[in-house]
């Protein structure tokens, strides 16, 4: 894990998980880009995930984490660009499968949702699982032509 270059964001609601995974991958070695927020004021989810997830898809790193209050809408969010695999997960099967199954490359957590000793677990699996490919490929191959086509393809 100690070449992983990763991004990590969040609005207000997920602040405090994010400075706490930042200060756990830190002492695992990885090499992290904060792109905030870095305090309580209100902050709009949106604008946090689409920054993140611009710097995916123009593959400026490759992977990255999401938080905000409960997570649905950074992954709402970070799912409308094209090469952005964004899961929010709670548990840490869903961690794993989502890296497995999903080659996924946006981690997106909830603040207020998952407990900070979990969301650390679910860092590490994130992190530390590779895509398995094979049979997972062809159907990580159809996500990523969705929304490129014609209109209903």
């Amino acid at each position: 894990m100690s070449s992983t270059k990763i991004l990590i964001a969040s609005d207000h609601a997920g602040l405090e998980l994010k400075n706490k995974i930042i200060e756990s991958v830190k002492n695992k070695g990885v090499v992290l880009e904060d792109l905030g927020t870095y305090n309580t004021d209100s902050v709009d989810y949106p604008d946090k995930a689409v920054e993140l997830s611009k710097k995916i898809t123009s593959n400026e790193f490759s992977r990255g984490i999401l938080i905000c209050g409960t997570g649905i809408g950074m992954s709402i969010v970070a799912n409308r660009f094209p090469g952005v695999r964004a899961a929010l997960v709670q548990d840490p099967y869903s961690a794993k499968m989502a890296r497995e199954h999903n080659d996924a490359n946006v981690l997106v957590l909830g603040g207020r949702v998952v407990k900070p000793e979990i969301a650390m677990e679910l860092v590490d699996i994130f992190l530390n699982t590779k895509f398995e490919g094979g049979r997972h490929q062809q159907r990580v191959d159809k996500i990523n032509k969705i929304g490129l086509g014609k209109k209903g393809e």
